[in-house]
């Protein structure tokens, strides 16, 4: 607590005492996690309509708005929800949509107004948009950028009636406006009256939008990595996220061994500051493994010992808040600690286990090299390029390698999570990479959107030479990546997936293929 207050009144010593921070956090149940829409417009799926749904109500006020800051002013009437209980049936209307599977994007409209909130739906979707002003009401210039409530939805055009009713059930239906729809011709225009009052191409109003963050991203970080991602961003050819696999990812490989019933015990291990255990235990569990969560200070203390295991998993996160290093405080209290060295080491020797180590896991078991047999060799992972914590959807590349965790996997490729301050695999010279690069031991690689190994950021968030973000051992028992699998083995938990994904994700397969190694 701080602030406090005293004074005197009527003879009498009174005080306040105001807390130093106020946290107030709010929860709701989400009922299907698959019935969600994103900013991205879609031109695969046929003629399609763009819906302003107006909580404003005609009105179009600028003041305090970014086109009033961009002019040195304020304004006289800022934009308000005049009618509260619109807000209510404003959600209720959008999850009841949601539920019928009629919106295929939405955007809010809020800072820059619709203007912005149009164009940033085109830049997701690669494409234009044709948009007439007309049913927004006000001037072109107050339509454009008074930031009144509202959210910019798009329909099928089959679909536009049955939205419209739907928003006449919660009494929105003079708020809805069907404004236009996406645009083969990467335009952005606008028409009002049957005049066109702004038209420019894609990429340019792009390259406007994406210049602030380039400059503050240039100033804060490497400005090379930053330079990198604009011609990224504003490259027109980028095709984007794919997916091509090698293997079928709904073929559950370790199905018959789930259905006997029997569980081999894995230890998901975490130490101060690692965060990432659950992820890990549920995806391990969903194979057909009884997950242990096992802390270094039960290892130490003797409480656990790995003899029971069959696998090892080290996880993501901060040991430590990484102030020793990346991973280094955590490798030290086993290397530095006889019993559990000893513990280490007799488990990395056994031919019945394997491991995992992932992002702070990885960085810490590549510390522990001299206890397992045939990683002598592997890199340790230092400071990322762009000198910054990056959290990323990123493509990568399976190599042909001997790890029993990505067993059948060799040459897909595909998005997966990235996290992390330190992953820049280094190698001490140009001769034990190229070595190294030889040996048979990279198990991944970052690719760019065109399918290349890149060292390029952002599609290579750490700068890690010839794209090497995993590594396994020369028997292929104990692997050890800076991405994240765990984050990512159910398709409802990528940020993109093609629309044919149900359950499964890709990465399940690396779990899977741990429990059918087993047999």
């Amino acid at each position: 607590m701080s602030m406090r207050t005293r004074w005197q009144e009527n003879g009498a010593e009174k005080s306040v005492t105001a807390p130093l921070s106020l946290i107030i956090s709010a929860f709701a149940p989400v009922l299907d996690v698959r019935q969600t829409v994103t900013p991205q417009l879609r031109t695969d799926l046929g003629d399609t309509a763009l819906l302003l749904l107006d909580l404003g109500n005609g009105k179009q006020r600028l003041g305090a708005s970014a086109l009033a800051q961009v002019y040195g002013q304020i304004g006289s009437e800022a934009p308000d929800l005049d009618q509260p209980q619109q807000l209510k049936a404003f959600f209720g209307f959008v999850q009841a949509a949601l539920a019928r599977q009629l919106l295929l994007a939405y955007h809010d409209r809020s800072d820059g107004g619709l203007f912005v909130t149009l164009a940033e739906m085109a830049f997701a979707g690669h494409c234009g948009v044709d948009i007439a002003l007309d049913a927004v009401g006000g001037t072109a210039l107050s339509a454009l950028f008074a930031e009144e409530p509202g959210a910019v939805l798009q329909v099928r055009a089959a679909d536009v009636r049955a939205l419209q009713a739907l928003a006449q059930e919660h009494g929105l239906a003079g708020a809805l406006h069907n404004i236009g729809c996406p645009a083969a011709d990467d335009t952005l225009r606008f028409m009002q009256a049957g005049s066109t009052v702004l038209a420019m191409p894609r990429h340019e109003a792009l390259a406007l939008w994406w210049e602030t963050s380039y400059r503050i991203q240039a100033l804060r970080d490497n400005p090379a990595c930053a330079e990198q991602e604009k011609q990224v961003v504003l490259d027109n050819r980028n095709p984007g996220l794919s997916v091509l696999l090698t293997y079928n990812q709904n073929d559950n490989i370790a199905a018959p061994m789930i259905a006997s019933g029997v569980r081999p015990r894995i230890a998901i291990l975490r130490e101060q500051g690692v965060n990432g255990h659950v992820e890990m235990a549920a995806a391990f569990d969903r194979a057909g493994f009884a997950a242990f969560d096992v802390h270094m200070s039960d290892i130490l203390a003797g409480r656990v010992d790995l003899k029971d295991f069959k696998g090892l998993a080290a996880c993501g996160g901060f040991s430590y808040g990484d102030v020793l290093g990346a991973g280094e405080g955590w490798a030290k209290t086993i290397l530095f600690n006889t019993r559990a060295r000893d513990m280490f080491e007799a488990f990395f020797h056994r031919t019945d286990t394997f491991s995992l180590g992932v992002c702070n896991g990885c960085q810490m078991m590549s510390n522990l090299k001299t206890l397992m047999p045939g990683a002598e060799h592997w890199p340790r992972f230092v400071r990322n390029t762009c000198e910054q914590f990056e959290a990323r959807f990123v493509m990568v590349e399976v190599q042909p390698s001997a790890s029993v965790l990505l067993a059948g996997m060799a040459g897909s490729r595909m998005p997966i999570t990235t996290a992390h301050g330190e992953g820049r695999a280094e190698f001490a010279d140009e001769a034990a990479l190229a070595a190294f690069d030889a040996s048979g031991q990279v198990a991944l690689r970052y690719v760019d959107n065109a399918g290349r190994v890149t060292d390029t950021f952002p599609a290579n968030p750490n700068g890690s030479p010839r794209g090497i973000t995993a590594v396994t051992n020369a028997d292929g028992r104990h692997t050890i990546m800076m991405p994240h699998p765990e984050r990512v083995f159910r398709a409802v938990q990528h940020s993109w997936h093609p629309d044919g994904w149900q359950e499964d994700g890709p990465w399940l397969r690396l779990f899977r293929n741990a429990r059918h190694w087993l047999g």
